[in-house]
This record gives structure tokens, C-alpha cells and sequence, in this order.
């Protein structure tokens, strides 16, 4: 139980970083494109404070990926003597397809512009995002084989690949991939959102900020719902492929034909029943199998080869709950842009929404690897059987400092955010030696200078 309480906490905390950065540099790519192609210097503005962050955020990322990696050998050994022709290569790939294309352009990213045509580096931002993007990808397939295994062979009881395709695409691999690349996006969307609305509350009056909120809301309204059909298509996989763990998230015990969808209960693993249950008469039936008195297995019928109920069910709604938050902010605050100004009672509420991604998506991953209890890799290799030997006081151990770095490095993070976001309420809002779209440097126009401005003002109606 340390073992694994141990893994959680360092994925737990690994994962909030690259579902930002994942989208976030997409977002950047965005910035730096538009601004080629206006030649406005407000996007390179926007450009310019967003890329700090990623670069803040991106170093974090990679930092706590890296003792991730230790644990599949000091925590988990069985795992890769079962599975390490699997894992190894998948793990592999990621390093060198996207971990290595990453490196390779984030430095002309950071530092490069001014030192190469505007193109270029523009070239370079699409090089991280896909980069990026390919790291989920392969991440995501070697998690979604651990959950719908395909395309292998056991031989001496250790597990060989037979088809490769089969391996990556395998059947939930799809629905998983496309459902985090939308929660990345979404957490970015707000991240960004909240992050640029805390700036206007301090007193930034320039067009900046105003331009990233905007972007955000946008994105964030677009993905809201496209993540909802997504997540709707993955539980129908998952109803397929695994139902133990649809039936604990919906807290089904008995089968049953028209299952209604409990909006709230208690469920009680000891007596096999919920208490206090509220729900929807056939509702569950209707959304799983499209028919009102649709069949759902139910726990009992698995002879206890089922996950841990009770996370799973409130997790689920957690999740749900925040997301259907999320789509709702979203849509208001697009139509509050109509408005001169936005209120400041909705720029509060979007500061509070600045991590909301992370809620939703920590409470997604404990659904989808709680889920899967268990089993490590399903009908594969068991978690009992592949944890490690070494006395529970040394992993104990081990757990509390690793607790006590991330709490400490949390706070940093927040706190640097905050820092950073402050003191750019007093940056001018354009530079006189500002990048032209074709890369030299030249001298902005007076027209976009502010005479005799004051600090946190400066160029505001530029």
C-alpha cells in the first residue's frame, strides 16, 4: 500500500505539468503565429510572458517524470520482468520521437528570438507542441495497453509483443488519447484564463492580458463540449472492455436492466448496496447501452475481482461535476467579452477556476487507474505480484520526503506564478526594440508609445 500510495503521489504531482504544457505550447504557437501574421505587437506581448511560464512549468514536468521512471525499479520490479518488452520500447519511443524533438527546439524557443528569423522560431514552437503532443501519445499508449491489453504473447510466463499496431492502438488507446489531449486543453484554457484575469484585478490595464483571457474563454468554450462527446464515447469503450469498473463508477451491485443514474449515494462495500440514493430512473441504462432498460453487470457478479468502489463513484462525479463547471464559465464569460469590461465579481470567479483542470483531471486518472485494481496490467500481471520486497519502513521513508518536495515545490511554483503575473502589471506594453514579423529588430512606431507613461499603464490603449 506504500508502493502504490507512493507511485500516486509522484504521478499525481508529475501530471499536473504536462496537462498544461501539453496545450499551453499549442496556445504559444498560436500567439507567435498570429503575430507573424498581423505584425501587432500585442501577441508577441502575450507570447513573451506565456512562454516564461511554460518554460517554469515544462522544467517541473520533466523534473518529477524522472523519479517516476526510478520506481519501476526500486517499487516495482515485477512490473518490468512481466512486461518490459512492452513498457520498455513504448517508454522508448517517448524519449526519442518526442523527448529529444522537444529538447532539440526549446532552446531556439526560449532564447533564439531574437537570434533567428521570426520564422524559425516560429517553426520551433510547432516543433515543442508536437513534441508535445507526441510525448502523450506514447505515454498514453503504453497506459491504455495496461488497461486493454492486445497484440502480445506470454512465453516462459514473461509477456512478448506480436504486433506492434496492435500494441499502440490498442482498443481504449484512441478513446484515452483524445480525451486528455481535450483535458490539457481545457486545463490550459482556464489556466490561462485565470492566470490573465488575476493580472487585471492587480491593475494591468493593457491589451495583453485582455487578449489571453479572451483566448482562453474562446478555447475553453469550444473544448468544453467536445470533451463531454469524447468522455461519453470512452465509457462506452470502457462498458465494453472493462464493466467492473463502469459498475463501481456508477455503483451498480446487482445486474440489471434499466439502471437508473445515481446522482448521489454512499456506497457501503460491506452490505453491497448504497445509502442515501438519489438518481435518474434508467438514466444509466440509456447512457451506456442507448436503450431505457439496457443491461449493466453489476458488481456482485465478479466475484470480488472488482476495484475499490467508493473512489471510483465519487471521483467520477468529481470529475464530471467540474467539468460541466467549467463549460458553464466558459460560455458566460464569452458572452460577458460583449461588455466594455468585464465584471470583477467574474474576474474573481475565473482566478479561483485557474487550476480547476488539475481537480478534474487528478479525479479522471484516479477513476482510470483505480480502475483498474486489481490489476497492474489487466488479466496480465496483478499489483500484488509486482510490488517490491524492501521493508515497508524504507518506502515510508521515502514517501515523506518525497511529500515534503513536492509540497515545497508546489508552494514555489504558485508563488512564482504569482510573482510573475504581479510584476507584469509594471512592463511596458511594448518595447522599442520589439521583433518585426520578418525577424530584425526594429523600432516601433511612436504611435504605440505612451509619452511620459507610469508604470502598469504604459501603452494601455496602444
Amino acid at each position: 500500500m506504500l508502493s502504490r500510495i507512493q507511485f500516486a503521489a509522484n504521478i499525481s504531482f508529475h501530471i499536473l505539468f504536462p496537462t498544461i504544457t501539453i496545450a499551453l505550447c499549442w496556445i504559444l504557437f498560436f500567439f507567435k503565429l498570429r503575430f507573424d501574421l498581423t505584425g501587432n505587437p500585442v501577441w508577441m506581448r502575450a507570447y513573451r510572458f506565456w512562454v516564461k511560464i511554460f518554460a517554469l512549468t515544462f522544467a517541473l514536468g520533466v523534473v518529477s517524470g524522472i523519479t517516476m521512471s526510478f520506481q519501476f525499479g526500486t517499487n516495482w520490479p515485477g512490473y518490468m520482468e512481466k512486461v518490459g518488452n512492452i513498457a520498455g520500447p513504448l517508454l522508448g519511443y517517448e524519449v526519442l520521437t518526442a523527448f529529444f524533438l522537444e529538447a532539440t527546439f526549446l532552446g531556439i524557443m526560449l532564447f533564439g528570438i531574437k537570434r533567428v528569423p521570426s520564422k524559425v522560431h516560429t517553426f520551433s514552437a510547432l516543433m515543442v507542441a508536437i513534441g508535445t503532443t507526441l510525448s502523450a501519445f506514447w505515454i498514453l499508449a503504453l497506459n491504455s495497453w495496461m488497461q486493454t491489453p492486445a497484440g502480445y504473447e506470454i512465453r516462459d510466463g514473461v509477456v512478448h509483443a506480436t504486433n506492434w499496431l496492435e500494441v499502440i492502438f490498442n482498443p481504449s488507446f484512441p478513446y484515452r488519447l483524445m480525451h486528455m489531449l481535450l483535458a490539457s486543453g481545457l486545463t490550459a484554457a482556464f489556466f490561462v484564463a485565470g492566470l490573465s484575469a488575476y493580472r487585471i484585478l492587480k491593475g494591468d490595464e493593457k491589451q495583453a492580458p485582455r487578449l489571453a483571457l479572451k483566448t482562453g474563454l474562446i478555447l475553453a468554450a469550444i473544448l468544453a463540449p467536445l470533451q463531454a462527446f469524447v468522455g461519453d464515447l470512452h465509457g462506452l469503450n470502457t462498458f465494453e472492455h472493462q464493466p467492473q469498473k463502469i459498475a463501481a463508477m456508477e455503483g451498480v451491485w446487482e445486474t440489471e436492466q434499466g439502471a437508473p443514474l445515481l446522482l448521489f449515494a454512499i456506497p457501503d462495500e460491506e452490505t453491497r448496496s448504497n445509502h442515501f440514493a438519489v438518481g435518474i430512473p434508467n438514466m444509466a441504462s440509456l447512457i451506456l447501452t442507448h436503450e431505457t432498460d439496457g443491461e449493466i453487470r453489476g458488481l456482485n457478479s465478479f466475484d470480488g475481482d472488482h476495484p475499490p468502489v467508493k473512489p471510483l463513484f465519487f471521483g467520477f462525479r468529481i470529475m464530471v461535476g467540474m467539468g460541466l463547471l467549467m463549460l458553464a464559465t466558459a460560455w458566460l464569460g464569452c458572452y460577458l467579452l460583449r461588455r466594455p469590461a468585464m465584471p470583477r465579481a467574474f474576474l474573481k470567479f475565473l482566478v479561483a477556476m485557474t487550476f480547476s483542470g488539475w481537480i478534474a483531471t487528478l479525479a479522471g486518472w484516479y477513476v482510470t487507474e483505480v480502475g483498474r485494481q486489481p490489476w497492474l496490467v489487466t488479466g496480465i500481471l496483478k499489483t500484488a505480484d509486482a510490488v517490491t520486497p524492501v521493508a515497508p519502513a524504507n518506502v515510508g521513508l521515502s514517501l515523506a520526503m518525497y511529500l515534503l518536495v513536492y509540497v515545497v515545490l508546489m508552494w514555489a511554483y504558485i508563488h512564482t506564478l504569482k510573482r510573475m503575473a504581479i510584476k507584469s502589471v509594471y512592463v511596458e506594453e511594448f518595447e522599442t526594440a520589439e521583433p518585426a514579423a520578418d525577424g530584425s529588430l526594429t523600432n516601433l512606431p511612436e504611435s504605440h508609445i505612451k509619452p511620459n507613461s507610469k508604470p502598469g499603464t504604459a501603452g494601455g490603449n496602444a
